[in-house]
């Protein structure tokens, strides 16, 4: 994205290689045509980039977030009853919703809606990051807190980013078996998960925490919660007005 900002106004043409192709590089990729700049290839691994002299105002819509939804769906299919995510884009998810079928996770889909129901007798997965369109990286971390709950052992491998197991030592504390090693885990499931006191080391393991406290009996208390709040809008809001009992507390 920063490349494409730099090169829409660049003399001469720009090639990107070994482009990402998210679903967000194509919304930035299409907003900036509407504007009049010269992209073509977004959404592949290469993009090219004819420069213009001006860009012009122009409307765009922001597409739904891929990992907020996965992170709820997630939870949909650990503690749903008739929970309704609307507002997604089932196709940003589809390689989540290959495993969760997969798992034997029990939702229906119309449209831009999901309904999830917590779903008995999980089957056990092999779950691998890759770049898009595979499994996120940033859906990992809260996805193997439903690894936990599968019958049998899970497998867990992380190629992305190299620091993605932070999580891991307060989901054991929580009762969860875990075995990690740099980046690959071995889930054994189902454990019984209890409330402890436990930290965000990061974003999308501070979800997994969030996840796993809404499903452990007592009370959890995740330190760090800045972590979670700057990459879920009104997370406790969202979750309260579905039955969760959670809430913010300054220390």
């Amino acid at each position: 994205i920063n490349t494409l900002l730099a090169s829409v106004m660049a003399d001469g043409e720009t090639i990107i290689e070994n482009a990402a192709k998210e679903p967000e590089i194509v919304n930035v990729a299409t907003f900036l045509n509407n504007m009049g700049a010269n992209i073509m290839g977004a959404g592949t691994n290469e993009i090219r980039v004819v420069g213009v002299s001006a860009l012009n105002g122009a409307y765009t819509e922001v597409i739904p977030d891929r990992i907020e939804a996965g992170t709820y769906i997630i939870m949909g299919a650990l503690l749903g009853d008739n929970l309704e995510i609307d507002g997604m884009i089932p196709e940003h998810n589809i390689v989540l919703l290959n495993k969760l079928q997969e798992m034997g996770v029990n939702f229906k889909l119309n449209n831009h809606k999901m309904i999830l129901n917590k779903s008995a007798n999980l089957k056990p997965t092999n779950v691998r990051t890759v770049v898009y369109p595979g499994f996120p990286t940033d859906l990992g971390q809260p996805m193997s807190v439903l690894l936990t709950q599968a019958n049998g052992i899970s497998l867990f491998e992380e190629t992305i980013w190299e620091n993605r197991m932070g999580h891991v030592k307060y989901l054991n504390l929580m009762g969860a078996n875990i075995e990690a090693e740099r980046q690959h885990a071995k889930i054994t499931g189902p454990t019984k998960l209890h409330g402890k006191t436990i930290t965000a080391t990061d974003l999308r393991a501070g979800a997994a925490l969030v996840t796993a406290g809404l499903l452990a009996d007592g009370t959890t208390i995740i330190n760090d919660a800045e972590h979670i709040l700057r990459g879920y809008e009104r997370i406790i809001n969202k979750l309260s007005r579905v039955g969760a009992n959670i809430k913010i507390e300054e220390i």
